[in-house]
């Protein structure tokens, strides 16, 4: 028997594949965390302008969400093809998408340049970030997983989980660098459009890195022997749809809890007695913390039941914004850094294993789909309309408690998914990288 073409590969190449996985992750969810800071900070005066603040807010919150809901599109084609013509170039296509939108809402003008055309671009190019974004999780998590032991698996695939917070700590602190050196009126004048703009060189940085890589030893183990399923999306709802609820569900809470202390924090803290400033700098901290927090967890739940540590950690964040809104309330600057501290480590906990239990409940031939689908479906019923949600709740009833049994209930929906989910199976991938080397057959159509 012939040594299979997905042989275990060496150091340099796992090290390269987690390297591409966390930068490619991290360039995207830093165009997202970007335009959701913008979202909160600058675009209901530049794009919705009305008299009615809230109005704007919610405006530019529904954009917030366009990124969301034209995930599970992103999810469909680039996971289809993510099983079928490999991870790389999927990954590839991704990056270029997401980046070329990110730098184009830069040099965007405004409502008041264009009248209506401007709010209107600027959902489309929201739009196509958010299926750039649909596509590239699931990729990225297996680039880096497949390329790993499947006994460490929690810690491979923490890279692209770490993605969101290093994002955001770069866009944070972009934004806070300049708000901290313009004037209001430049920053609102062009001061933001430098944050766009900088996704140029990002993406080149990004592209470099991922085109140095060749695809996962298990994707062409399965390219190999000719396994690749032509009707992946079909045979994900037909074979495996109990993994794919269980997936969705379990990332609702997390998705949630993290729209809290990341997007809706900035409007609430501003308009309850702290400056942008101090805001950002509470964000800042907790998303340079989780750098170190998530890959901890992930491997954390490679000795330890992967189901109850993301439980107990979903339990925590269930509690804790009954504890963050009061502790905030005296307008201390200390309490709300570690406020938003305490909750983002409660989501390193729940985040760093979630690439590991999603990509576990589905079969290695239809991971890319499966995993997109769940992250995608999720991201609809979770991250989307949180902000929305607490932006309206706390407008309608003028208090915090609304918001935090939004969390808690967001929660409660993830701890059913954990138990609806299966524990990993590692033979799954040690069969495809231990069988002998065959002809693949035709490429399949796609």
């Amino acid at each position: 028997m012939s040594t299979p073409a997905a042989a275990t590969p060496d150091r340099r190449s796992l090290v390269k594949a987690f390297v591409a996985s966390l930068s490619g992750t991290s360039l995207e969810w830093y165009d997202f965390a970007v335009y959701s800071a913008a979202a909160a900070l600058v675009f209901p005066q530049l794009f919705f302008p009305g008299s009615d603040p809230l109005t704007g807010t919610l405006l530019a919150f529904s954009t917030y969400a366009v990124g969301y809901v034209s995930r599970p599109l992103g999810g469909f084609v680039f996971g289809r093809l993510g099983d079928v013509i490999g991870r790389k170039q999927v990954l590839v296509l991704t990056l270029m998408l997401i980046g070329g939108a990110t730098f184009l809402i830069g040099l965007l003008p405004t409502y008041a340049t264009i009248g209506v055309a401007a709010p209107i671009i600027l959902v489309l190019l929201r739009f196509a970030q958010g299926v750039g974004v649909g596509g590239e999780w699931g990729g990225a998590v297996l680039l880096s997983s497949e390329f790993g032991d499947p006994a460490k698996r929690g810690f491979w695939s923490s890279a692209a989980q770490i993605g969101p917070p290093a994002g955001n700590l770069m866009s944070n602190g972009v934004l806070a660098v300049l708000t901290a050196t313009l004037s209001d009126q430049a920053f609102a004048s062009w001061g933001w459009r430098v944050a766009f703009l900088l996704s140029g060189l990002l993406v080149a940085f990004g592209l470099w890195i991922r085109l140095k890589l060749e695809d996962t030893p298990v994707f062409r183990a399965i390219q190999e022997h000719g396994d690749r399923p032509d009707a992946p999306i079909k045979e994900v709802f037909r074979t495996e749809r109990r993994g794919l609820v269980a997936g969705v569900l379990s990332r609702i809470g997390p998705d949630v809890s993290y729209a809290l202390f990341t997007v809706f924090v900035l409007s609430y803290g501003t308009t309850h007695g702290f400056t942008r400033s101090q805001v950002l700098t509470a964000t800042l901290t907790g998303a340079a913390l989780q750098l170190v927090g998530i890959p901890a967890a992930g491997a954390l739940t490679d000795r330890i039941n992967r189901r109850l540590v993301y439980g107990l950690a979903t339990i925590g964040a269930a509690v804790w914004p009954f504890v963050f809104f009061p502790m905030i309330s005296g307008g201390s600057t200390g309490m709300l850094i570690l406020g938003v501290v305490v909750g983002l480590m409660f989501h390193s906990l729940m985040y760093g294993p979630q690439a590991a239990f999603i990509i576990e409940q589905f079969s290695p031939r239809l991971r890319y789909t499966g995993s997109s689908l769940a992250y995608t479906i999720a991201g609809i019923l979770g991250g989307a309309v949180a902000p929305l949600a607490f932006t309206a709740l706390n407008g309608k009833f003028g208090s915090w408690v609304p918001v935090a049994l939004y969390v808690a209930v967001a929660c409660v929906v993830s701890i059913g998914g954990l138990v609806l989910g299966r524990d990993p199976d590692r033979a799954e991938d040690e069969a495809y990288l231990a069988r002998g080397s065959v002809t693949p057959r035709a490429e399949p159509a796609v």
